[in-house]
């Protein structure tokens, strides 16, 4: 009888174990496809083609750059197989990425909101004959929550060349790759996608609205370098005089004062215009990457500084300037444009180093910054004059020109100095150098900053200070209160303080050599739970950039982590992260801080964290993977993304699971959230299940 109470209860134990499988297997695991691949070959003419490999993306998801920098998200890339069939010319293009500050990663993201992104790449035609061009693309993804790695390989079949002969293609690359370029604008006028390729280099609103790299705030700080640049010996002195000549021109001063600040502002604008059309929108990419942009814009700072301080003027050629003066005196308005013309020559000792600083802010990639950086710059640079010739009585009211205006122009050399270490820092970083590490960096900084402050006290004397300054008005007074309390805010950051106000400008923390915070992390338990042991053997892979947050300790190797756990009696608690893992730096960051966390990851587990994006470290042949489809697998990275995939059915991080020694789930496993409560019940649960399972063995 189906109603039989025998059969009743059979029924509802076996309901209730389905329940009970079913709560530990990973709900949310699923294998996600954020980016779906395209492609499409374009044909520029018959000896020059474009591939464009397309990704649409899911709502919500997005990809990144090829560009981001070291430290970042992990930068998308195209590899495509060398072949004497075809000749690349240029690099992969991309749309214009949206830039922003990732307080966790402590480095400036590029990633595309767009839901289709394209990258092109333009290739010259050497065979006569049909080919394929094979390659690859491999990228990160990302959502609110969950970073996923993206990619895939690709082949493009293409039909040969029928008007040049294979012989004579290789002489001729050079005539080819001008053809393509002409042919190349006519074509994409025509594609369906020119709107988006226009979209690449014209700003859009989310360019005046990003978090710190917006032009807007560009602007603003491009307008307070004008206004600095008016208290310099070479401006400031200027305005009486200029102001007074208006003032005897009558009725027509005020007309001529306008034309004057205008031209001014024309003048610069102008060379923010040249600056765009020579370096254009791509050129922020190679600014971005490679190390001799960054390096010259060091040594351009530090000459800048040295001319501030006075060991040496940077000045335009006497015959420029005198031939300005002289088409001042032809009057008129052509006059008073000249008269604009002079100012600007004759100041430039003081102006050029402040002007260098927007241009080399200016050049990174966007057409419009130079115009803008220019803009606000000359701005405020013309505001005083124009407003003095209207409202001549308030000169009676300006401070008089002395001492005090070669003092600001010393407090700007040494900010040129501080600015120019940031542009050293990046190739630093980038080519693993070691030059600054961030305790070096800091130092400089408290080296440099304190030398400010002496200086303002008046205990430094640079070559063109007539006398010692002496602190006699309260600005100066509050300026050394406030130049000496950044110094203490710094030093801290020599033994591991985050200094989270300027860790953007600073060097990873991983660069931290003495780190007290760290260490005392490490030794905190030594004569607890780590001291007994919560590693069984030295963990692989030490030496590598692999580790733990917060002083934990662990392994980087799953087998090994199940070894651990089959010797030390305790669950192993596996962490699937990566290198360029916002979310998991969050996580860590906001979830794994919390001492109650801390105190369960380091006395109830074995740690092991796979990180699935590591396309560096080559395992030893004993630890080699063969995965489902029979592949031998050789790269760390690769195998911990084969474990996840194949034995947890996601490709997600952060991806946390506990397992048992054997590699038995013990909970259901649990991805990102920032409800600490929660995660510690995962915890609790974790160890408890494990507990259980010891004790009915």
């Amino acid at each position: 009888m189906l109603s039989s109470p025998k059969f009743l209860s059979r029924a509802i134990v076996l309901f209730s174990l389905v329940v009970f499988l079913s709560g530990i297997k990973p709900a949310s695991a699923q294998i996600i496809e954020p980016a779906k691949w395209s492609f499409k070959t374009v044909r520029l003419n018959d000896t020059v083609a474009e591939l464009q490999i397309i990704a649409t993306m899911e709502p919500a998801w997005h990809l990144y750059s090829q560009y981001t920098p070291v430290g970042g998200p992990l930068s998308t890339v195209i590899t495509l197989e060398p072949s004497k069939n075809y000749k690349l010319l240029g690099k992969p293009v991309e749309p214009k990425p949206v830039t922003e500050y990732d307080e966790y990663l402590k480095v400036d993201v590029k990633y595309f909101k767009e839901k289709v992104v394209t990258f092109k790449q333009k290739i010259l035609v050497r065979s006569q004959k049909p080919f394929e061009v094979k390659g690859n693309i491999d990228g990160q993804a990302c959502n609110e929550g969950t970073c996923v790695q993206v990619g895939t390989d690709f082949t493009f079949n293409l039909d040969g060349a029928r008007t040049v002969a294979v012989s004579a293609v290789t002489k001729t690359d050079t005539a080819f790759s001008k053809a393509a370029d002409s042919t190349e604008k006519a074509s994409l006028n025509a594609s369906s996608d020119t709107a988006s390729a226009q979209k690449a280099v014209e700003p859009n609103s989310d360019e005046f609205t990003g978090k710190n790299k917006s032009l807007w705030w560009f602007f603003i700080q491009a307008f307070i370098w004008g206004l600095l640049a008016i208290l310099t010996p070479c401006v400031f002195p200027m305005i009486p005089m200029t102001v007074s000549y208006f003032m005897k021109s009558g009725s027509k001063g005020k007309v001529q004062a306008i034309i004057y600040g205008l031209s001014i502002i024309a003048i610069y604008v102008i060379f923010g215009v040249l600056i765009s059309v020579l370096f254009g929108a791509d050129f922020g990419n190679w600014l971005s990457t490679h190390w001799i942009p960054n390096v010259l814009f060091f040594l351009i700072f530090v000459i800048f500084a040295a001319s501030f301080f006075g060991y040496f003027e940077i000045t335009m050629p006497n015959w420029l300037v005198n031939k300005s003066v002289q088409n001042e005196e032809k009057g008129g308005v052509m006059g008073t444009i000249f008269m604009a013309l002079t100012l600007v020559l004759v100041s430039f000792s003081c102006t050029g180093p402040i002007v260098g600083t927007v241009v080399v802010q200016a050049v990174g990639g966007q057409v419009i910054k130079p115009v803008i950086g220019m803009l606000g710059f000359s701005l405020a640079f013309a505001i005083p004059f124009t407003l003095f010739a209207f409202f001549p009585q308030w000169l009676n009211k300006m401070p008089k020109s002395g001492g005090w205006l070669n003092s600001v122009k010393v407090v700007l050399g040494f900010i040129e100095l501080a600015f120019a270490l940031k542009f050293l820092n990046v190739p630093d970083q980038t080519y693993n150098w070691g030059i600054l590490d961030r305790e070096v960096y800091l130092g400089f900084w408290i080296v440099i900053f304190t030398m400010m402050g002496f200086y303002l006290l008046g205990k430094i004397k640079f070559p063109h200070d007539s006398e010692y300054p002496v602190v006699k008005s309260f600005p100066r007074l509050l300026l050394i209160i406030i130049t000496f309390t950044f110094v203490i805010y710094l030093v801290p950051g020599l033994w591991g303080a985050p200094l989270k106000g300027i860790s953007g400008w600073l060097p990873p923390m991983e660069t931290q050599d003495f780190d007290v915070t760290r260490i005392v992390r490490e030794n905190k338990g030594s004569g607890g739970v780590e001291a007994k042991g919560n590693i069984a053997e030295k963990p692989k892979y030490l030496n590598t950039n692999l580790k733990f947050e917060h002083g934990l300790t662990g392994y980087f190797d799953y087998d090994q982590a199940l070894r651990a756990s089959k010797e030390l009696k305790k669950p192993v608690f596996v962490d699937f992260t990566g290198h360029g893992c916002t979310n998991c730096r969050e996580m860590e960051a906001r979830v794994w801080s919390d001492p109650r966390v801390l105190q369960r990851l380091r006395e109830n587990f074995v740690l092991v964290a796979l990180f699935v994006d590591n396309k560096v470290i080559e395992m030893p042949k004993e630890d080699w993977y063969t995965n489902k489809e029979g592949n031998i697998v050789k790269l760390l990275g690769k195998k911990n993304t084969e474990i996840q995939r194949e034995k947890f059915g996601t490709n997600s991080q952060p991806y946390y699971v506990i397992l048992d020694e054997t590699g038995k789930l013990l909970v259901s496993p649990r991805a990102y959230n920032l409800d600490i409560e929660e995660f510690i019940k995962f915890l609790d649960a974790g160890a408890e299940a494990y507990k259980k399972q010891v004790s009915q063995k």
